[in-house]
């Protein structure tokens, strides 16, 4: 079936958030960088580690918690790798230093995974082991679906030494059902649910629509009947409303889970949800990689493309 031109540019924006080549034109061209960047702060919290805990002090002064992350994936040299870690344990001092109610998460490709997967988890052991000491948790985020099974395994090799590690599981794609009930059984630490936005080869995953907002909130179920500390991140209200429903029927307590959703979009959601009594999270990413992001933001709704013009033009 032939896609809708809408639903055409999101599959668009997804395959281009992919490409390696474009992301290292945009970051080494001046001119697009700056034009293009206009439209990326919407989404980010700046480009320095200093402008990102400026917006996570502001956040936490309207009383929600945050989740910062230092953007970047597929670093491709040991130094690099060692490079972004530390820039990583420095983030998780400056948010104990500087009083930050945050967690940190990161892509493992950002600290070595797509060189070496053993390298990978010694850059992982390393931020676990300082955010544990500062009673900081640490979230791997999703990547594209040719490396779940190297973060699924990293993941399940160190969280029996550190509950405060927790991993993202992609609702829409097919494998999830396995993945989740291993993770269930291996691990600890927190459970991120997000319904996907990486572009999939055919047959991995599921098509948006009410299949996988039933999956999503069948995933979500679980994970309450297990007891497992979970984060519900969509942006999606009708998802949202089904999961309220659940913790009423299972009277699931706080803190065993939070509403999580990204900064700039649709904030004033998260505001009303953490006006109703839910545990809730803002999502920061900050740094100069953000072509990736961006690109999967506009996918995730391809509106969005209008307001990035309006966001360049002005």
């Amino acid at each position: 079936m032939e896609l809708k031109p809408r639903e055409r540019a999101g599959a668009l924006l997804k395959i281009a958030a992919l490409n390696e080549g474009a992301k290292d034109y945009i970051l080494n061209s001046p001119e697009l960088f700056k034009l293009l960047l206009k439209a990326a702060k919407r989404y980010i919290g700046g480009e320095k580690i200093e402008e990102a805990i400026a917006t996570a002090k502001r956040i936490n002064e309207k009383g929600l918690p945050t989740s910062l992350e230092f953007m970047g994936e597929s670093t491709r040299s040991v130094e690099e790798s060692e490079s972004v870690t530390q820039h990583f344990l420095n983030l998780i001092n400056k948010v104990k230093e500087e009083n930050i109610d945050s967690i940190i998460s990161l892509d493992l490709s950002h600290i070595g995974l797509a060189i070496d997967k053993d390298l990978a988890y010694s850059n992982l052991v390393s931020l676990a082991e300082s955010a544990h000491k500062k009673d900081i948790e640490v979230v791997i985020s999703a990547e594209g679906v040719e490396r779940t099974d190297d973060i699924i395994n990293t993941f399940c090799k160190i969280s029996p030494d550190f509950s405060n590690v927790g991993i993202t599981l992609q609702a829409y794609l097919n494998r999830t059902p396995k993945d989740l009930e291993r993770i269930l059984n291996e691990t600890q630490g927190k459970i991120r649910i997000v319904k996907g936005a990486f572009a999939v080869p055919p047959g991995h995953a599921v098509e948006r629509g009410e299949h996988l907002d039933d999956l999503y909130i069948k995933y979500i179920e679980t994970l309450f009947l297990k007891n497992r500390k979970c984060s519900i991140a969509t942006h999606h209200n009708k998802i949202q409303n089904r999961v309220k429903e659940l913790i009423g029927k299972y009277d699931v307590p706080k803190s065993k889970y939070e509403f999580e959703m990204l900064l700039g979009i649709q904030e004033g959601l998260l505001d009303e949800i953490h006006r109703e009594g839910y545990p809730c999270r803002q999502y920061i990413v900050y740094g100069d990689e953000w072509y990736l992001y961006m690109c999967n933001r506009i996918a995730e709704n391809p509106d969005n493309l209008f307001q990035a013009i309006v966001d360049i033009m002005s």
